[in-house]
């Protein structure tokens, strides 16, 4: 790597999709992007805006990962400066601990050249991550249904969906842990029973592309929704009029604030419009969904050169 730097791009993720908790994501066009060359002690630096204040040295969660992943290797991790460019908003429910996951897993593997498959990449993420759904798409890009336990990582990989993406950004951060103490320790049987239906149904519609039934099950989630709706003001009100705005429907993405609206393609703007004009405290965004997932490449340091890995 010397004369080089390693280059790591990764997407964002919006998991959930409403009922499909803590097993569907989607990756999303928003993107972190590391530049990684040699150094004599670790750092990190950014001039990002939504990563003012970040850890600059060995508290920096991309580092963490990337010694764990290294130790558990048996690889040496050699220091390096990495440099950090993002638009995806910190704490807004869009993957972006997620996406640094990915990276750091990305940068162990290059720099100590241990050569891991895709399949072992998203094992160790969601071994750390605790489930699949924002790690897998900031992986392997579009559109990923998984399951999680301490014996195995099981997922299908379902392909780019052809939509628009439109989301609602509010200000204020909502912390995971928050939004996860929120939620109960158990559900009632039967409860449990309709929730799983809906979310088996959600998954159908999705593999078959019927988004008109894919947005009517996003409103019928019981596993999250009506535990997060207080702490997101609007979230419901957008959810129940997503299909008068245009769109097929609309969830929480991940834990929240952001609110994801799943749009037919060409129809981002019409929607955006509708939706800011009502909700003028959100910051409301056109996106796409994400067709590659993390990507890799290096760049020589005198003549900038790509490289391919």
């Amino acid at each position: 790597m010397r004369g080089e730097k390693l280059v790591v791009t990764v997407p964002a993720s919006s998991a959930n999709l409403g009922p499909g908790f803590d097993s569907i994501g989607l990756a999303v066009d928003r993107y972190l992007t590391m530049e990684v060359t040699l150094a004599e002690e670790w750092s990190f630096t950014s001039d990002s805006a939504e990563l003012e204040g970040i850890p600059s040295g060995k508290d920096n969660l991309i580092y963490i990962v990337a010694e764990t992943l290294a130790k558990e290797l048996n690889k040496e991790l050699p220091a390096c400066h990495v440099h950090m460019t993002t638009n995806i908003p910190l704490a807004r429910g869009l993957g972006s601990s997620a996406a640094a996951i990915i990276a750091g897993i990305e940068m162990t593997d290059q720099i100590t050249s241990a050569d891991m498959t895709k399949e072992e990449k998203m094992r160790f993420a969601s071994i750390w991550e605790g489930h699949p759904d924002n790690v897998g798409p900031c992986l392997y890009g579009g559109l990923i249904i998984g399951a999680h336990s301490i014996d195995a990582t099981s997922m299908v990989h379902a392909g780019v969906p052809d939509i628009d993406i439109v989301i609602a950004v509010p200000e204020q951060e909502l912390m995971t842990k928050k939004a996860r103490g929120i939620l109960p320790a158990q559900l009632p049987y039967k409860e449990a029973i309709k929730g799983s239906a809906v979310s088996n149904v959600l998954t159908a519609a999705i593999l078959t592309g019927n988004w008109e039934l894919v947005g009517d099950m996003m409103v019928r989630d019981v596993f999250h929704h009506p535990y997060r709706a207080g702490l997101v003001p609007g979230l419901m009100d957008i959810m129940q009029e997503a299909k008068a705005y245009g769109a097929h429907g609309a969830a929480l993405s991940g834990a929240g604030p952001t609110v994801l609206c799943i749009v037919p393609k060409g129809d981002g703007e019409k929607v955006r419009k509708k939706i800011q004009l009502d909700y003028p405290a959100f910051d409301v965004q056109i996106a796409a969904p994400d067709h590659k997932g993390s990507q890799v490449y290096y760049v020589k340091l005198d003549a900038g050169v790509e490289i391919p890995s």
